[in-house]
């Protein structure tokens, strides 16, 4: 298969796309079919890494059928581990060879060749992972290892910025609802409050005696 020559305008595109939402799940859907369209493959997916159960979950897909994406849950231990454990992309040359693989079988009946896995780090936390997939024997080169990266870095952010965003939104309906007129009861105090009141002279005569 003849690579595609990766270039700035992909990236850009694919970063001027996310950069206009703030919805999660265009984020991802936007970012798999991105990478499949400027990479030229079969398919992309994005999981994203629960570490409480050690699972990979999927968060969205691109050019892959239902019948491979419900073949099982995906373990971050069995699966490509190397990638989330290491922090560092790993390919994968032939599928039906590797061991790192939790389900080979399954990609070869789904025509799956070869498959880079990237991870998505924000700040030292590792979320999830970006995951190529070619029809065809891949040797993934710098290139290719450069530009997946870069788009999930970027996905990483954009998550993390809707995630922030969403806090602060309802942060903001919870001061609103505060500050409603009809629910606010002040306990502010009036300028003039607690100031010593000033008395006439027959109120100060009268204290006098």
């Amino acid at each position: 298969m003849e690579k595609p020559v990766i270039n700035y305008e992909s990236l850009v595109r694919i970063t001027r796309s996310i950069s206009m939402i703030r919805d999660p799940e265009e984020v991802v859907l936007i970012s798999v079919e991105g990478v499949t369209n400027a990479l030229k493959v079969k398919g992309c997916t994005l999981f994203l890494f629960d570490k409480k159960s050690d699972v990979l979950s999927l968060a969205g897909s691109y050019g892959l059928s239902r019948e491979y994406l419900d073949k099982g849950p995906v373990s971050a231990l069995r699966s490509i581990s190397s990638s989330l454990e290491g922090g560092h992309p790993v390919a994968i040359y032939d599928v039906n060879d590797d061991p790192r693989l939790q389900y080979p079988d399954a990609a070869l009946k789904e025509g799956i060749a070869s498959i880079l896995s990237v991870p998505i780090i924000i700040g030292e936390r590792t979320i999830g992972c970006l995951r190529v997939y070619t029809a065809d024997p891949w040797e993934f080169g710098h290139n290719d290892v450069n530009f997946v990266q870069a788009v999930a870095q970027v996905v990483g952010m954009a998550l993390e910025l809707c995630r922030v965003n969403k806090g602060y939104k309802e942060s903001i309906d919870i001061l609103r609802a505060m500050r409603d007129p009809r629910t606010l009861k002040s306990t502010k105090r009036t300028p003039y409050e607690g100031v010593p009141k000033s008395f006439s002279k027959e109120e100060m005569a009268q204290s006098g005696t």
